[in-house]
């Protein structure tokens, strides 16, 4: 039986990526709703729901309402303890619509560095590999949460909220096809970090990408195993 699956978009080139193929061999039937255009409440209630990344920050719902809503909707969405996946802006969304803090970090996170997890945890497949990490901001770990990842800037790098939630402040679902549009989309921001250029992250990504698309595959598959 065809399974629904709604994927909440704030920037086109931030989409599921490397998660888009098993989700569909799980047998969910992918659906995009791209924020500022589209209204999530208009999607109805689906089996999965996965909150993508953007360059917004949680807090800027003066100048984006539409956030207000949102949040909304994902907190309904976790009160009821109904499958949510949030990556990098998602796993800020989420936390938000359980009431933790989020706010900009000590330093930008942008490139390819290792996360510090549990090697029998759920992230076990991401020990000692390179992801992907492009973030200013961070957040308190929600209430109830599981923390599951840290680096030494950002202690707060992914957290599960029993079998239903799990959220990612980096990049599990990042790969090498579609990776150009990440460079032409942030180009200013890449341009105003010291120490990362297109180039650099161009070349760690052709070297990284698919081992870490091939880890990040394989803790997504779990993670449904268990749903």
């Amino acid at each position: 039986m065809t399974k629904t699956l709604l994927a909440v978009r704030h920037v086109a080139f931030e989409d599921l990526g490397g998660f888009e193929a098993p989700l569909k061999d799980a047998g969910y039937a992918v659906r995009y709703a791209d924020m500022g255009v589209d209204a999530v409440a208009d999607f109805g209630d689906p089996d999965l729901l996965v909150v993508l990344g953007g360059p917004i920050g949680v807090y800027e719902d003066d100048l984006y309402p539409w956030l207000k809503d949102e949040i909304a909707t994902i907190a309904a969405r976790l009160k009821a303890q109904k499958p949510t996946l949030g990556i990098c802006l998602g796993a800020q969304l989420m936390a938000r619509a359980l009431g933790a803090r989020v706010y900009p970090g000590p330093a930008k996170e942008i490139g390819w560095k290792a996360v510090s997890v549990a090697r029998d945890g759920v992230l076990a497949p991401l020990a000692d590999h390179p992801v992907l990490h492009w973030h200013g901001d961070t957040f308190d770990l929600p209430d109830g949460a599981t923390h599951l990842a840290s680096t030494d800037i950002c202690h707060n790098q992914a957290y599960a909220l029993g079998r239903h939630g799990l959220a990612f402040q980096f990049h599990p679902e990042a790969q090498i096809a579609g990776f150009e549009r990440w460079l032409i989309g942030h180009a200013c921001e890449i341009a105003a970090t010291p120490g990362v250029t297109v180039t650099g992250l161009r070349a760690d990504t052709a070297r990284l990408a698919p081992a870490a698309i091939a880890n990040g595959r394989q803790v997504l598959r779990n993670w449904l195993a268990q749903l």
